[in-house]
C-alpha cells in the first residue's frame, strides 16, 4: 500500500530552484495585509553589514538598506511605526547566555560590545529620533524586548521584518510575529544571508509556513495606496 504522507525528498534542487519553484506555483492561501503594519527591521548593524570592515557581515542585494529605508520612510508618511533592533551584550558577555559559549573570538557574537562599532546601525540606515530602537541579546525581535508591548500600543495586525540574517534573527522575528498573531510579510529584498543556500532555504520554509514572503514592491505599493 501507498502511504498517503510524504517520505523525505531528495530530487538534487538547489534551495535557490526550490525557492523560486514555490514562488512561482504557490500552494498556501496568504495572510495578507491588515489594516495598519509596522516595519520591524531586524540587525541592520556594522556587524553584519559593513562588508568592507567586519569579518561577520555579508550582503545578499546590494539595495538592501536602500529598499529598507524606503519602506521605512512611506511607513512613517503613513503614521505606521517603525522599529529598528540590534545586537550587543556586556562586557563579560554574562547577558549572552548559553549562546555565547560556542566561540570566543575577536568576532564572536558575545563579542559585540555596547557602543562598539559593530553594535552601530549602518550609517546608511535612516532612522527617524522617534523610531522604536533598542538592543536585543537573542534571535527574536521579540524575545524579553519592548517590541510586543509597544505593537499592541501602536494597534498594529500586520509585521513586516527586514534585516538579516534571514535564516537567524529574521526568521525567528517572523515566526514569533506570526506566534503573536500578526499577519506576517518578509520582503525578498530586504533580507541578507551568507550563503544562497540558507537565505533561499529559510525564504521557502517562511513561506510555506509563517509568512508571506514578497517582492518589496508589493509593501511599497501597498504603502503607497493607503
Amino acid at each position: 500500500m501507498d502511504p498517503i504522507g510524504t517520505k523525505m525528498v531528495s530530487d538534487g534542487k538547489t534551495a535557490r530552484q526550490i525557492f523560486e519553484s514555490v514562488m512561482a506555483n504557490p500552494a498556501r492561501n496568504k495572510f495578507g495585509f491588515g489594516e495598519r503594519l509596522a516595519i520591524v527591521n531586524v540587525d541592520i548593524q556594522q556587524a553584519y553589514t559593513r562588508i568592507d570592515k567586519f569579518k561577520t557581515a555579508y550582503e545578499t542585494d546590494p539595495r538592501q538598506i536602500e529598499y529598507v529605508n524606503r519602506i521605512s520612510a512611506l511607513a512613517r508618511a503613513k503614521g505606521m511605526p517603525v522599529i529598528w533592533s540590534r545586537v550587543a551584550y556586556m562586557d563579560n558577555a554574562a547577558d549572552a547566555g548559553v549562546w555565547g559559549t560556542r566561540t570566543d573570538t575577536p568576532d564572536s557574537l558575545q563579542n559585540i560590545k555596547y557602543e562598539s562599532e559593530r553594535h552601530a546601525f549602518d550609517p546608511r540606515c535612516e532612522i527617524d529620533p522617534n523610531d522604536l530602537q533598542y538592543t536585543k541579546r537573542m534571535p527574536s525581535a521579540f524575545f524579553e524586548t519592548p517590541l510586543a508591548s509597544y505593537l499592541v500600543g501602536q494597534k498594529v495586525d500586520t509585521v513586516v521584518v527586514t534585516g538579516g540574517s534571514t535564516s537567524g534573527c529574521v526568521r525567528a522575528t517572523a515566526v514569533d510575529a506570526l506566534s503573536h498573531g500578526y499577519r506576517t510579510i518578509v520582503p525578498i529584498e530586504t533580507c541578507a544571508d551568507k550563503h544562497e543556500s540558507y537565505h533561499f532555504a529559510n525564504l521557502t520554509d517562511l513561506q510555506l509556513k509563517y509568512a508571506d514572503v514578497e517582492p518589496v514592491q508589493t509593501v511599497i505599493d501597498w504603502l503607497e495606496a493607503r
